[in-house]
């Protein structure tokens, strides 16, 4: 918008300020820190006085709370500002011309526009102190179980998010290491052969072989404790250019199938990031996502195919704390009623993942946050403790 209109709207709304500022419910506590994705929020911060803040926040949070547009009666009973519904709908029009609310055409009132919701949610929003964090954390360490298996952890971390928000729960694994520890082959038929192989982390991961030729079980002994002796510690691609030093010393039939286990070692090493999601049947529950079938066959392409979701998990696990993906606002956000609340998770202190949960844009951030946030921490705690 030029800046004839951001001057002419905070001239208007000087004139027109009352004294209405907005006030944390008792015992309310401020939002674990977020990072904008867009550096919006503050601009329109300063822009907006006191009686616009509250009247555009309550706005939001009835809108949350009843997903219907929000007129200037539900403003003036919510509000606790003594303003007469001329005077509300007069905000509302400056609102409007900053792009923070939109009016439906079937409605007299106003809906949060992406732009409205980025404001709130990092300069408004209050934790609500009704969220009972040690019976959250209860849940969640009760579910995360230390000794378990990585992978069966992280799943559970999915499952936790979701049971607890009502929403998905997703979460990006732990990278795997590109360096093997030790290898074996099993032989399970002819010219198929299973490659097994540990990392360094103690996972565990198969690769099944389609080989030129048979192995007698010797011949695979044979050629695995060669690797393991020569090549243990060292990533496949390391491996690759031995191999190529060292041909002369290798009979051909072992050459060959040393260098079909480089490639399929490479493949599992350089597969996708698994992207772990829980709860997507509860998105079916919410209208904004399911009234649709058009948004609705977009919303499961995404979970079937996880690309979108995988970059945007992968962006946020180079920051720190609490980050909100809004829809229509983001561009890593798929669909422009979908919002994604997301933290990193760590290993002894090093972040390897990310986490969080998938919901509508109108979604309950003050709610949803401190879960996500809670899950981020216990299921570092936990991991560090294998």
């Amino acid at each position: 918008m030029p800046a004839l209109h951001h001057s002419s709207m905070t001239k208007r709304t000087a004139r027109r300020a009352g004294r209405g500022k907005t006030a944390a419910a008792p015992g309310a506590r401020q939002a674990p820190q977020t990072r904008r994705y867009r550096p919006v929020a503050l601009e329109f911060s300063i822009m907006l006085d006191p009686r616009a803040r509250t009247l555009l926040k309550t706005l939001i949070e009835r809108y949350i709370a009843d997903g219907q547009p929000v007129g200037s009666r539900t403003l003036s009973r919510y509000s606790g500002l003594e303003l007469s519904p001329a005077t509300i709908r007069n905000v509302m029009s400056d609102l409007e011309e900053l792009g923070l609310v939109s009016s439906p055409h079937t409605s007299a009132g106003r809906v949060p526009t992406p732009r409205g919701y980025r404001l709130f949610v990092d300069t408004m929003l209050t934790v609500e102190s009704t969220i009972d964090a040690e019976a959250v954390t209860r849940h969640v360490q009760t579910t995360l179980q230390a000794g378990e298996p990585q992978q069966r952890v992280v799943a559970a971390a999915a499952s936790v998010l979701s049971s607890l928000s009502q929403f998905a729960g997703v979460v990006l694994t732990p990278r795997r290491s590109h360096v093997f520890k030790q290898i074996e082959f099993l032989r399970l038929s002819d010219k198929r052969i299973l490659l097994i192989i540990v990392t360094p982390e103690g996972d565990v991961q198969n690769r099944i072989m389609a080989t030129q030729r048979d192995y007698a079980p010797s011949q695979l002994t044979e050629a695995s404790n060669y690797i393991n002796t020569h090549f243990a510690g060292l990533s496949f691609d390391e491996v690759r250019v031995r191999l190529r030093e060292e041909i002369d010393e290798l009979r051909g039939d072992m050459t060959a199938l040393m260098h079909a286990a480089v490639t399929a070692g490479t493949e599992a090493s350089d597969d996708e990031d698994a992207v772990l999601i829980s709860g997507e049947r509860n998105l079916l529950e919410v209208a904004d996502l399911s009234s649709d079938m058009a948004r609705l066959r977009k919303l499961f392409d995404v979970f079937d195919q996880k690309t979108s979701l995988l970059q945007l998990l992968d962006v946020s696990s180079h920051a720190q704390g609490v980050q909100i993906f809004i829809g229509g606002e983001s561009t890593l956000v798929p669909i422009d009623e979908m919002s994604v609340v997301t933290a990193p998770y760590e290993v002894n202190g090093k972040i390897v993942g990310t986490l969080g949960v998938i919901g509508p844009t109108r979604m309950a951030y003050n709610r949803v946050i401190p879960i996500v946030d809670i899950t981020a921490r216990l299921l570092s705690m936990t991991l560090s403790q294998q």
